[in-house]
């Protein structure tokens, strides 16, 4: 008779993660105990009251503030920005923007170009590279032009 299978479980904090909420706002019976996989789908498939009221209003954890601000973790660092967001308070900020999130929010729609032009150039240097491999199989007398 082989053993029977323990259901596998996740510290809280991971369950949270996973969940996209703020751990410290949770209920004192999701904080304390472990999670199992079973009951992690249960919470995604039928969210229970406290967390739909979480997702909606928070407080979020610091990479959902990031996200609602359009600024990276790093950015809410340089702003001095360690503590949790309710959306009312996130709201306030985008209506009135301190410097730290003007610059911010500037620093990273600038990484978001840069990341697009990336994307675009290797896109391109993979299409050169695609077309030089197919000129190279259907016309094999030809002489190949050499990689960059």
């Amino acid at each position: 008779m082989t053993p029977a299978k323990s259901p596998q479980t996740m510290k809280p904090a991971t369950a949270a993660k996973k969940l996209g909420i703020y751990l410290p706002a949770a209920p004192a019976d999701f904080q304390e105990g472990d999670v199992t996989r079973a009951e992690l789908n249960a919470l995604l498939e039928s969210p229970p009251e406290w967390l739909v009221e979480l997702r909606l209003n928070g407080p979020f954890p610091r990479q959902e503030v990031a996200r609602k601000l359009g600024v990276s973790i790093s950015g809410l660092t340089r702003g001095g920005v360690d503590e949790a967001f309710t959306t009312p308070e996130i709201k306030a900020l985008l209506e009135a923007p301190p410097e730290w999130l003007v610059v911010e929010r500037a620093r990273q729609a600038g990484v978001m170009d840069d990341n697009a032009r990336i994307k675009t150039e290797r896109a391109e240097k993979a299409a050169q590279k695609e077309r030089a491999e197919r000129h190279a199989r259907t016309n094999p007398n030809s002489i190949a032009p050499k990689p960059r």
